[in-house]
């Protein structure tokens, strides 16, 4: 992709352009996906079993350090770049690795503050924020339409959002 084939011109700047979208950006899409996501439900139903901040907060690390380290070494084992134009393989599971604990740590963080409803009510915020900002990467570099990624995303987060706060309360009784 970085030059024609006979590397003697330059790439233009659309296949940079690609190139940059398909190594970098779609790494960090796929680790903040992953852990904005996968991390609501352990951590949302932690917060409803617990009625403690700080178990939730420790479950949250624990979830987006976890969720880092298996899509980091996940994506950089996939492939090493080579057929399919996806750039070096170490380079890409450290993205990956990297966006998928800071997806997770982002509402994690408001479990640092002890007083739990305020902590939720936060977190709640930043769920919200999260989705919206993985909508808008989707739409401005992977040129999905921003009201179906904006539904996708927030109605997919939103079920395991949802299945976190049921599975805390039936736990809790």
């Amino acid at each position: 992709m970085a030059a024609n084939q006979n590397n003697s011109t330059p790439a233009s700047l659309a296949d940079r352009e690609a190139e940059f979208v398909l190594q970098k950006v779609q790494p960090a899409l796929l680790g903040l996906m992953d852990g904005s996501v996968s991390t609501l439900a352990p951590l949302f139903a932690t917060a409803g079993l617990t009625h403690n901040s700080h178990s939730a907060f420790f479950v949250g690390l624990a979830a987006s350090v976890g969720a880092g380290i298996s899509m980091g070494l996940s994506e950089a084992l996939s492939d090493d770049g080579a057929v399919t134009g996806r750039g070096n393989p170490l380079t890409r599971g450290i993205i990956t690795g990297v966006a998928t604990t800071l997806g997770g740590m982002l509402h994690t963080l408001p479990f640092l503050i002890l007083l739990l409803p305020l902590a939720l009510h936060l977190a709640y915020g930043v769920v919200v924020v999260e989705l919206l900002a993985i909508a808008y990467i989707r739409y401005r570099y992977m040129k999905t339409p921003l009201a179906q990624t904006v539904l996708q995303v927030i109605v997919g987060g939103g079920i395991v959002f949802g299945i976190g706060i049921l599975l805390g309360k039936i736990g809790a009784g």
